[in-house]
């Protein structure tokens, strides 16, 4: 995991919960329930490590470790006008 620039909002583990409930889910950024934290933090976390590669490395070491068992190389999270 990328070390933070400062204290973090949201930890990495409320993070990655929150981005695999948007994937089981497929709710908007703005339909995160409040127990991850707030859906902009989260977006602003993801938007960054999506850019850098770190989202990409972490589901793939999830995919090894089976953690997870879905094809990442067809996911995709966005955000669309109102989000």
């Amino acid at each position: 995991m990328p070390i933070p620039r400062k204290p973090p909002e949201i930890s990495n583990y409320q993070f990655l919960c929150a981005l695999l409930y948007m994937i089981e889910n497929g709710c908007k950024w703005r339909a995160l329930p409040k127990k991850f934290g707030k859906w902009h933090t989260i977006y602003m976390k993801f938007n960054r490590w999506s850019k850098n590669g770190t989202i990409q490395k972490i589901f793939e070491e999830m995919q090894e470790m089976n953690i997870i068992d879905i094809r990442t190389d067809t996911l995709c999270i966005g955000h669309s006008k109102g989000d």
